[in-house]
């Protein structure tokens, strides 16, 4: 991989922001917002669209809202489309709904693209989906901590893993469920 290198000349081509918030809310329920925003610094025209879009403006600028509970199923979701290169793109947002009732749990981005890949719905709302389900496991930690672990047919705690930090041979597994660690004697601190 190429370090890059401060004295070089880069020439900026496009910008995406990605901003994902969760709250509580009043009647114990969960929101989870995640929001994607395009933009160019030149003046773009999508390619078969009629559409100009100013150099710094929004190309996409989309907003998907899902509504959980605490067992992380969706109860409801929404989305808006504020700016988008097609016309035909504001239509997509009600495509969402066939997420009614699905639980954010592993296999959650298989099964929104099942529901929502290729022409069945919008490509970027869709892909706002797939960390939305980081943040929700975030925004949540707080309400779960005080639950037991989820286990798999083995009683394996499913955390086990399920990413780098808790790795069967890292010290968080050896220091969490002792019975799993997979490694050597740690002197890993955190």
């Amino acid at each position: 991989m190429t370090e890059t290198d401060e004295t070089m000349t880069r020439e900026e081509l496009h910008f995406r922001r990605i901003d994902m918030r969760g709250w509580k809310r009043a009647d114990g329920l969960f929101e989870i917002e995640g929001r994607v925003t395009d933009r160019k610094p030149h003046e773009f025209t999508s390619p078969g669209g009629t559409k100009v879009v100013p150099a710094g403006a929004p190309i996409h600028d989309m907003t998907v809202k899902l509504v959980i509970d605490q067992e992380m199923c969706v109860v409801d979701v929404s989305a808006t489309t504020h700016s988008a290169p097609y016309a035909d793109c504001v239509s997509a947002t009600g495509t969402l709904q066939v997420l009614k009732g699905l639980r954010i749990a592993g296999g959650w981005s298989r099964e929104v693209r099942n529901r929502l890949g290729g022409a069945q719905s919008c490509t970027h709302l869709m892909e706002i989906l797939t960390p939305m389900a980081t943040a929700a496991y975030q925004s949540l930690t707080m309400a779960r901590l005080g639950r037991p672990d989820s286990l798999d047919s083995n009683g394996k705690p499913l955390k086990v893993d399920s990413c780098f930090a808790y790795a069967s041979n890292r010290g968080v597994v050896m220091r969490r469920w002792p019975a799993y660690y997979t490694g050597g004697k740690s002197t890993e601190s955190d």
